[in-house]
């Protein structure tokens, strides 16, 4: 197999040597001291890899020079992956080469490994662009799995996923609530070679931090107070198939350095036990937060999120999805008409057209909810804008705040809910998955009483 080429730019000499030895096994290295040669290089060679220091002469203690080899790189190849090297602790140096189109910067003195680390992700993600390019040329799936989407967003996941998911690489799924994280990550242990392996998931922010380490790691017998068995934690469970990590923002410190040291070493130790025990684990990470700003605050280990970043994909939020909505939408009514209200056939055509104008602030999630919630109070064969609590004034997202859409949609939810069981509180409150408490509450909070005491009589 050929080696990528790396371009080293940096002008100490020393430095210059100590990289093209510790890259030099896996890559084809060329170095250059000065912009006129990393120029020159970049044409003859032509690497999408390049290492730049920002600190270059004739003023080593400032970046004016780095950062204009920096533009003057992505100028002539802006598919070019650029990992700027800074000596600087101030973090807008680094907020600024990423700003200009840098791929990542690292702080000298530069770990080897987490450099190795970053070419290859930069490396896998120049691959990836590259496949989708050329996208448009193949044919389109609108289901990969679970998953549904003929938008381009949605088709450039699916083959980002097709190439990464062969590899045991880690991966690190980012993006809005509600986008299918989890969806991703089965489709990924499905079309890798561990699809007959368990697929197993934890939320890290849904499970109190005392029980989590007991959960992630396992424990043994009386190694604590109600610890009656010994138990496997979920990464051993995973043992030959994948683990998916959602929330993994909200892991403690302490769980982070532990978890770093089975991706490092592929060991765990169970709370009370004596001997670590080797697992074969895949690990796919999700966050819905922005792990970057969490590096700045001091919250989130830095060499855990390299570890976890190898691969980074992100989700699209479904107002980036062209026609997708209306597309999942109509199958959400085809999968829960049957048990909600078998009468409703499909969505009528001002549904489609509030559905497709509509934000969806809660993505994938919030459709699927607003779908089922409109079957339980449609009385027509197709659901119409107020069955999903969207008037056609809802569609324009600059003449409502947020609040007056929910209030709006909750009014039109237990107006009709109410009409539907002819007033019964307690159906409604079936109907809704609420108390009936909760629903005179509603009642009385949206100006509905009349409409209730009316019910009652």
């Amino acid at each position: 197999m050929t080696k990528s080429t790396v371009l080293v730019i940096e002008d100490d000499l020393e430095l210059q040597r100590q990289l093209e030895w510790a890259l030099g096994q896996t890559y084809t290295v060329c170095t250059a001291g000065d912009r006129n040669k990393a120029l020159r290089y970049l044409e003859e060679a032509d690497p999408f890899l390049v290492t730049l220091d920002l600190g270059l002469s004739p003023d080593s203690h400032e970046t004016i020079e780095g950062f204009t080899v920096l533009r003057a790189i992505l100028s002539a190849k802006p598919s070019a992956k650029v990992i700027v090297l800074t000596g600087r602790c101030d973090p807008s140096t680094a907020r600024h080469a990423l700003q200009c189109g840098a791929f990542d910067y690292l702080h000298k003195p530069v770990d080897i490994e987490t450099l190795k680390l970053t070419l290859r992700r930069a490396s896998l993600h120049y691959e990836l662009e590259e496949e989708g390019r050329c996208l448009p040329t193949q044919s389109r799936e609108e289901t990969f799995h679970d998953l549904i989407g003929a938008s381009a967003a949605m088709q450039q996941l699916f083959a980002k996923v097709r190439r990464v998911a062969p590899s045991d690489l880690s991966i690190l799924l980012e993006g809005e609530s509600g986008t299918g994280k989890e969806l991703v990550a089965r489709a990924i242990h499905q079309e890798s070679s561990r699809r007959d392996g368990p697929f197993i998931a934890i939320n890290c922010g849904a499970i109190p931090e005392t029980l989590l380490e007991s959960e992630l790691f396992g424990h043994e017998k009386g190694s604590f107070t109600g610890a009656h068995v010994q138990r496997k934690g979920r990464i051993e469970l995973a043992d030959k198939g994948t683990l998916f990590l959602d929330e993994i923002g909200e892991l403690s410190l302490g769980l982070q350095v532990k978890l770093l040291r089975f991706l490092q070493e592929h060991v765990v130790d169970r709370i009370g036990g004596r001997h670590s025990i080797v697992v074969n684990t895949r690990v796919i990470a999700a966050t819905n937060v922005d792990l970057v700003k969490a590096l700045s605050r001091g919250t989130f280990r830095k060499d855990l999120f390299y570890r976890l970043n190898v691969v980074h994909l992100s989700m699209p939020p479904l107002r980036d999805r062209d026609q997708d909505a209306t597309m999942l939408a109509q199958e959400f009514v085809l999968k829960y008409r049957a048990l909600l209200n078998p009468r409703v056939v499909g969505l009528s055509q001002a549904a489609r057209d509030v559905i497709q104008a509509y934000p969806w602030s809660g993505n994938v999630r919030e459709l699927q909810n607003r779908i089922r919630r409109a079957l339980v109070v449609a009385q027509g064969a197709t659901l119409q804008p107020l069955d999903l609590g969207i008037s056609t004034e809802l569609s324009d997202e600059s003449r409502l705040t947020l609040r007056a859409a929910r209030e709006e949609f909750d009014k039109t939810l237990v107006r009709q809910t109410l009409a539907r069981t002819n007033g019964n509180v307690a159906r409604t409150a079936e109907a809704l998955g609420l108390s009936r408490q909760a629903v005179y509450n509603l009642v009385e909070r949206l100006g509905l009483s009349d409409r209730l005491a009316l019910s009652r009589t």
